[in-house]
């Protein structure tokens, strides 16, 4: 089916995966706050090894056609996450959401990590996306992962 997005579809994709990772943290137990910051978006304390966590959410919505395109992050983002972090005393992770095709994706990873396995290019860090990637991403117990699968059976 061919998806024609509305003008402001950037910001209410970034508003729904800010809150979807909110809610899958609050569901599994991680006490965890929106926040209007430069640089983070959400504060988590993780239950299981009690670091507070300040996630910087990404997020995009691919068109048909262009599944398994990298997610870039800006250089200049890691710069206000990490003294967003000092601030609140925080361990720096970012949450990363991708709507392609029929599935949503979302990956929670420390922001060292994320750097180890995606350096920075010369504009962005390019969290890529290909199925090979996806794979090794699942095999990785550093990366934490919940997908969508989904359907629109009737529309307009």
């Amino acid at each position: 089916m061919q998806v024609n997005k509305s003008s402001r579809h950037s910001k209410i994709t970034g508003n729904f995966s800010e809150n979807l990772i909110l809610y899958w943290l609050s569901k599994y137990n991680f006490e965890c706050a929106n926040v209007d910051h430069t640089g983070i978006d959400i504060i988590a304390k993780n239950p299981h090894t009690n670091e507070l966590m300040g996630i910087s959410v990404k997020s995009r919505s691919r068109k048909e056609g262009t599944e398994g395109t990298y997610l870039g992050i800006s250089n200049d983002n890691f710069k206000k996450v990490e003294n967003a972090c000092k601030s609140f005393n925080c361990v720096p992770y970012f949450a990363l959401v991708v709507d392609e095709a029929d599935k949503i994706y979302c990956f929670i990873l420390s922001m060292e990590k994320l750097l180890k396995m995606s350096p920075k290019g010369k504009r962005v860090c390019a969290w890529k996306m290909g199925k090979k990637h996806i794979q090794n991403y699942y095999k990785d117990s550093e990366i934490k992962i919940f997908e969508f699968n989904y359907k629109t059976h009737s529309w307009w």
